[in-house]
């Protein structure tokens, strides 16, 4: 891990760059992926998990018996933590489902809004060396919650062709109604562009690696909606003098361990909690079963020293991390300060591993600098806001002689007669109004 002494702000951005590959290749090669699948359905998903994940399938669909099936696998204290998880997660995610009252913005004309769920949406749950089936309780509760019509999830297959018995319990606990063995690209693709198995979706969630983050930008630039550009995990750690460089080393290993083009980001003014992190760091990830990749993502990653816990707040902004924990004595104070991240995490018993699992929170957040732009996966991720609005007769009077002028002057004469029109009809001489043409205002302007 790098350790970088008190930088000027010149270079942070250097310094809050993200470990990337070479961007024209990864486009070509998903692109090739994509445009298969688009052409060639089921026939090419079945090529591409042959040649990816090494097994052949003759069906894509994961059987309803299967999924019922995967409960007596697990051991009961898994399946008792999983469910625990279930009901935090749903009870945070209940919280934010609000209704919203009708507003008379004047008197006679009433607005609203209403949520309506997305028909159909679909989940990509990254397996392989780590079976994410906590990410199905992050996506498919508050798809649940929002009453999507059909959830349809996609993962990829083991070396035998099954699926991880955790994420067909999870998905089964959850109210997923269709599971597919189907993962990378070849998943994306079959969703956004549906096959003879495999269902069109109108918004696809979860996260994954450069190849399926890439497939899922593809898929938005061709008018699929998506959640977030999710890549590579990623954690920064705000931390003063007073911090435990025991939980703080613990807490960057967490991210590190997600894959090799991880990155994690200590941020401290204290160089004595610098160097004693980087020691617990070297001791503990000995102790790792996947200590290769996490030594990997170490290695993309930095510490950086700064002259005061101020400084230290606005290079995390600049960061815009995934995760932000501050492991600070007055962390809340702190956390009035956070301006971009994707889940912040206060205080020295707060590990951002809590986050992932159980305390109810969502673990499907923006990385890579976008938690500038976006939030994190929530209940209003699966629904569309709809406005409504009605009219009476008074309150058109009331209105119309304002739309008509804003209309006339933007030269859109229908627009006008449109509201002229129900005025006379309720006896009102709309002669006076909207006397300024839009050619006249344009005159007059020059």
């Amino acid at each position: 891990m790098q350790i970088i002494q008190r930088p000027d702000r010149k270079e942070w951005p250097a310094l809050v760059a993200r470990p990337a590959m070479d961007g024209a290749s990864l486009d070509r090669s998903v692109r090739r992926i994509m445009e298969s699948v688009r052409r060639k359905g089921d026939r090419a998903v079945r090529s591409h998990t042959k040649a990816f994940d090494g097994v052949r399938l003759r069906s894509l669909e994961v059987p309803r018996k299967a999924m019922k099936a995967a409960e007596r696998l697990l051991d009961e204290g898994l399946k008792e933590a999983i469910r625990q998880a279930e009901r935090n997660i749903r009870r945070f995610h209940e919280s934010q489902v609000r209704p919203e009252d009708p507003v008379e913005t004047m008197p006679g004309v009433l607005c609203w809004r209403r949520p309506l769920p997305m028909e159909r949406v679909g989940l990509y749950i990254p397996g392989g060396t780590a079976p994410l089936f906590s990410t199905v309780l992050m996506l498919a509760v508050p798809a649940s919650i929002a009453g999507c019509r059909e959830v349809v999830l996609c993962t990829p297959p083991d070396a035998e062709g099954g699926i991880h018995p955790a994420i067909l319990f999870a998905a089964g606990l959850t109210g997923v109604h269709r599971v597919f063995r189907v993962g990378g690209v070849q998943a994306v693709a079959a969703m956004a562009y549906g096959t003879e198995s495999i269902p069109r979706v109108d918004k696809i969630f979860g996260p994954g690696n450069q190849y399926v983050t890439a497939a899922k930008r593809m898929a938005q630039s061709e008018g699929l909606a998506i959640d977030m550009p999710a890549g590579p995990s990623e954690v920064c750690i705000l931390a003063d003098a007073d911090a435990d460089p025991c939980f703080v080393a613990a807490d960057l290993l967490s991210q590190a361990e997600h894959g090799p083009d991880s990155q994690v980001l200590l941020i401290s003014d204290d160089q004595a909690l610098i160097e004693r992190t980087i020691a617990e760091l070297g001791r503990q990830v000995l102790l790792l079963g996947r200590q290769g990749v996490a030594q990997q993502a170490l290695a993309n990653s930095r510490a950086v020293r700064v002259a005061d816990l101020s400084e230290g707040m606005d290079l995390a902004n600049a960061y815009a991390p995934e995760h932000l924990i501050i492991a600070c004595r007055d962390a809340e104070a702190w956390a009035d300060k956070v301006r971009s991240a994707g889940s912040v995490f206060l205080g020295a018993y707060t590990p951002e591993s809590a986050g992932d699992y159980a305390s109810g929170t969502n673990h499907t957040l923006p990385t890579n600098g976008h938690a500038r732009a976006y939030s994190g996966v929530s209940v209003d991720s699966f629904v569309r806001k709809v406005t409504f609005q009605r009219i009476t007769a008074e309150g058109i009077l009331g209105i119309g002689p304002t739309v008509v002028r804003m209309a006339e002057a933007e030269g859109l004469q229908a627009h006008a007669e449109a509201v002229r029109v129900r005025m006379s009809a309720l006896g009102a001489d709309t002669r006076t109004v909207g006397k300024e043409t839009h050619s006249g205002l344009q005159r007059r302007l020059r």
